[in-house]
């Protein structure tokens, strides 16, 4: 009767073992995919491609009728599109950037 109870103590301990060693396995880690070097420069693409679109914004007339030149300004035409492009090349430079190195 006393080995059977030894047998059955063993083999709960060796149950136990394994549930905790999968139950480690299966525990959720909280980490974050870049490193914080790579979010700043993301930070800092964003706030470019954020500035281009301001930039493209208004030039307008409040009259449908009468024709506003502002929206053909430099401004709009030329600097506005290539801060965003040049934002989604920082946006592509934060991504691929090692911050290990």
């Amino acid at each position: 009767m006393k080995q059977g109870k030894i047998k059955a103590t063993q083999q709960n301990a060796s149950n136990i073992e394994a549930q905790s060693a999968v139950e480690e396995n299966i525990k959720p880690r909280f980490e974050f995919i870049f490193k914080k070097k790579n979010y700043m420069w993301m930070i800092i693409g964003l706030i470019v491609i954020v500035t281009g679109f301001a930039l493209m914004a208004g030039g307008g007339s409040d009259n449908p009728e009468v024709f506003n030149e502002a929206i053909f300004s430099w401004r709009r035409i030329r600097l506005a599109p290539t801060l965003v492009l040049i934002g989604f090349g920082i946006e592509m430079y934060a991504i691929l950037l090692n911050p290990d190195k």
